[in-house]
């Protein structure tokens, strides 16, 4: 069923490729109507900052032409520890409309820049234990780095429908596609090219979200600089494709010392969260982003952290046609996972 003006896809702007999604809604669920990927130059994004910004705007028109897009309302997704603050924090109760009006204030409290410099929103997730007190996850994003990224979505022709956050969007995808477990925490692991966003979900709801400035683009440095290759040859090897006379064994030697670093923080970031919620435990990571594709790095993860890794599967309760290579779509997944939670957005979502 379409919805005209309501339609929109999902535009995942990473520092390596950038990923489309849209959806069909149908009776009981989705279908998969539009996925594709355009590999990225490198240094065209950096810390989540655009360097390169008339070379993205080429990619970004490049990737509308390959998929035939005609859709021009896009969600987009922002990440990035120097300019996305994420907190959940405890308010008086109060109604929304009057959180609202004093949402500036609060925040000041918990954003390290000034406050008419950022972007607010929150949402009221519930009470708490404590009588007359509420429990509210408040954002606060940098408005340079929104115009940045809203600035060449226009350019490129598009208009910027939904500017949402990656660590939630990575809920959405997960609300569709798994079962909830009751009083479990489950980590939704993102590791993109220099991101790696985390955000763990209780009983639907997220309860802890961190970004880290870490992404396997170090794994790609690794093997540039260990075998003298250019970085176009260094991403065919973490791909696990040869190139230039490098076996697959030495290269695999290099990847695995370089996954150290990734996997380390990813864990310091869930031993946090313990920390932080007086020890309760994790349940299991599901793994996206580019590092699920890297050889043997989900067994890396699984080893630091002593937990159960899974790969994401962002379209296991959406129906793929015919039309789609099942097999490509298949093994691209896992970087579809933050595009499948912007394309669940729409246009007049708070």
């Amino acid at each position: 069923m379409f919805f005209g003006g309501r339609t929109l896809f999902g535009l995942d702007i990473g520092s390596s490729c950038i990923k489309a999604v849209q959806l069909k809604e149908k009776r009981g669920g989705y279908e998969l109507d539009l996925f594709e990927i355009v590999q990225l130059p490198p240094e065209l994004i950096v810390d989540g900052s655009i360097i390169d910004s008339i070379r993205l705007v080429e990619a970004l028109k490049q990737l509308v032409k390959k998929a035939h897009i005609r859709t021009k309302n896009v969600a987009i997704g922002l990440a990035g520890h120097a300019s996305v603050i994420i907190k959940r924090i405890s308010l008086p109760e109060m109604a929304e409309e009057e959180l609202q009006e004093s949402i500036k204030f609060e925040a000041e409290q918990y954003v390290p820049f000034d406050i008419e410099d950022v972007n607010v929103d929150f949402q009221i997730l519930g009470p708490k234990e404590e009588p007359g007190q509420m429990d509210v996850m408040l954002v606060a994003v940098k408005k340079d780095i929104i115009n940045e990224y809203v600035s060449v979505v226009k350019e490129a022709g598009l208009t910027p429908a939904v500017v949402d956050v990656d660590a939630f969007a990575l809920s959405n995808m997960h609300e569709i596609n798994y079962e909830i477990e009751s009083g479990k925490n489950i980590a939704l692991v993102n590791v993109g090219a220099h991101t790696i966003n985390l955000n763990v979900v209780k009983n639907g709801v997220s309860v802890f979200t961190r970004d880290s400035a870490l992404g396997t683009s170090g794994v790609a440095e690794s093997l540039q600089k260990e075998f003298h290759l250019p970085y176009e040859s260094a991403e065919k090897l973490q791909r696990g494709e040869g190139a230039e006379g490098v076996g697959a064994a030495e290269a695999f030697e290099v990847m695995s010392r370089a996954y150290e670093d990734i996997v380390a923080e990813v864990a310091r970031s869930i031993e946090y969260f313990h920390g932080a919620t007086l020890h309760e435990e994790t349940s299991k990571v599901i793994l996206s982003g580019g590092g699920a594709l890297l050889k043997d790095f989900p067994k890396a993860l699984a080893k630091k952290t002593g937990l159960v890794v899974g790969l994401a599967e962002p379209f296991r309760n959406i129906s793929i046609p015919r039309r789609f290579d099942r097999t490509y779509t298949e093994e691209s997944a896992p970087l579809a996972a933050v595009a499948v939670g912007l394309a669940l957005r729409r246009p007049d979502d708070r």
